[in-house]
């Protein structure tokens, strides 16, 4: 899912990524955290900030922490095969214009001296060949281990024969609001450059650019170009990767975006040890409390996300939790809205468990909930109907929760969907499309492909089929003839 045309609020601004391309200046538009650390850990419990109190304190310099982590950032360029399109008015003029090369570039992250890279999904996405450059001028060609379009992150490995330099994951829940961070890439193309600033705010969601929502804004400088670098803390341990920025002109105005550590090394382990990112699904349909809902509960403001509905069979349902619960913290971690809910879940991995406090019936309580897939297989149980009746010439599948995900369904959607319809066969003459679903025929309810078959078994010379479709959204009725 591109994510290329954004807008927030009512300002006619936009998220602009910071990568960009080489051949001409475009603005691409968008350019969003489970245990941290694949290194010696720098931050302790016991660590402190001081606001500077001295003149000599205000002169310090950030170039130590630079020196150290600077050469773990690399630039990604990309090269894909753009096809160029041209009326065909001219065509006859000028003849048919062959695919050209469109090169981009973009930052990255070395997290492991072995040469594994991270950046985001948005600058690798559609390449066809990808070269990574490091701070000393190296050049090695670079393939993709893992690239997750719902995330944004993609994880890369190029080959060396000696360590490089790696960036240590901070640990979770490092950053704070007024931290003082660094920003790492290279804008515009002019080479690595470094930024200043704070962490201006934490755990934004309302940033529409990945589908787990869930950002540290700064207002260290981001520019085009900046996609995938590096966003540091002062003891030169990566918080983040920088994302998105949010501005008017598609340069810098102060607010950026970067994917928290949580989720980049949730996407790296699974890079390196599964192959593949396998999205946690809790099986809950929440939304966040808001102050109208917070009254009606008797709460004392509003916080935490509300569980409206639990799938059968999912994790929610087997570690207990009911409709009407409000979900507190997830891992000891305040929830504020579902975004944030649905994050903290999604950074553990398949097989763990996570620790619930949700509020029922006025008392708090802590529940152990697996981390599970969706039910469901992405590639549905589906049959082609045959014989003498109205959806002859449909192919039908099955709804599932990981079928739903996967072409953008309504995840909790159940019953049997028309996936194709075969050219001059009844179906298509009475009007069937794909994505209708099937919910009653001949007075009977269709919850399985099974229920179809058997009602549809023996039902030969029938004339009159009274069916009830779903078609976005709306019910349809009608009687059909045959």
């Amino acid at each position: 899912m591109t994510r290329f045309a954004l807008s927030l609020l009512a300002a006619a601004a936009v998220f602009t990524t910071a990568c960009q391309a080489q051949d001409e200046a475009i603005e691409l538009t968008p350019p969003s955290l489970a245990d941290a650390g694949t290194g010696t850990e720098t931050l302790t419990e016991d660590s402190f900030r001081e606001v500077p109190g001295s003149q000599a304190q205000m002169q310090l310099s950030f170039a130590p922490i630079v020196r150290d982590t600077a050469p773990a950032v690399v630039n990604v360029y990309t090269t894909r095969t753009v096809q160029r399109r041209m009326d065909p008015f001219f065509e006859r003029f000028f003849g048919r214009q062959g695919p050209r090369q469109q090169g981009s570039l973009g930052s990255g992250v070395i997290v492991d001296s072995t040469g594994v890279v991270v950046t985001n999904n948005h600058v690798v996405e559609g390449a066809d060949e990808l070269r990574v450059v490091l701070n000393d001028r190296r050049e090695f060609e670079a393939e993709i281990l893992l690239a997750d379009e719902n995330t944004d992150l993609a994880v890369l490995r190029i080959d060396t024969d000696e360590p490089l330099p790696a960036l240590t994951f901070a640990q979770p829940g490092a950053a704070e609001i007024g931290d003082l961070v660094l920003a790492i890439g290279n804008p515009f193309g002019v080479g690595q450059t470094v930024t200043s600033g704070i962490v201006s705010a934490l755990a934004r969601t309302e940033v529409g650019v990945t589908d787990f929502a869930f950002f540290i804004q700064t207002d260290a400088a981001i520019n085009p170009g900046n996609s995938g670098g590096a966003l540091v803390n002062m003891d030169g341990a990566l918080i983040g990767v920088n994302s998105a920025i949010y501005s008017r002109s598609g340069g810098s105005n102060g607010i950026g975006f970067a994917i928290p550590v949580e989720m980049v090394r949730r996407v790296v382990d699974a890079a390196l040890t599964e192959g593949e990112l396998v999205q946690p699904w809790l099986g809950a349909r929440l939304q966040t409390v808001t102050g109208d809902i917070a009254d009606s509960l008797g709460l004392d403001r509003p916080r935490g996300a509300l569980i409206s509905d639990v799938y059968p069979g999912a994790a929610a349902e087997d570690a207990g939790l009911e409709q009407g619960d409000i979900i507190l913290a997830i891992d000891g971690v305040d929830i504020n809205d579902e975004p944030g809910a649905r994050f903290r879940y999604a950074i553990r991995a398949v097989g763990e468990a996570s620790d619930f406090t949700v509020l029922r019936n006025g008392r708090e309580r802590s529940v152990s909930v697996p981390v599970d897939v969706a039910p469901g297989s992405v590639e549905p149980f589906s049959r082609v109907i045959e014989g003498a009746n109205p959806l002859a010439g449909v192919e039908v599948v099955e709804l599932s929760p990981a079928f739903n995900e996967a072409v953008g369904f309504d995840p909790f959607a159940r019953g049997v969907v028309v996936f194709n319809v075969q050219r001059g066969s009844a179906a298509d003459y009475f009007g069937f499309r794909p994505g209708d679903r099937v919910i009653e025929l001949l007075g009977t309810r269709i919850e399985e492909i099974s229920d179809l078959e058997s009602l549809l078994d023996g039902q030969d010379g029938l004339k009159s089929w009274p069916i009830a479709i779903e078609r976005r959204g709306r019910r349809q009725e009608a009687n059909l003839e045959l």
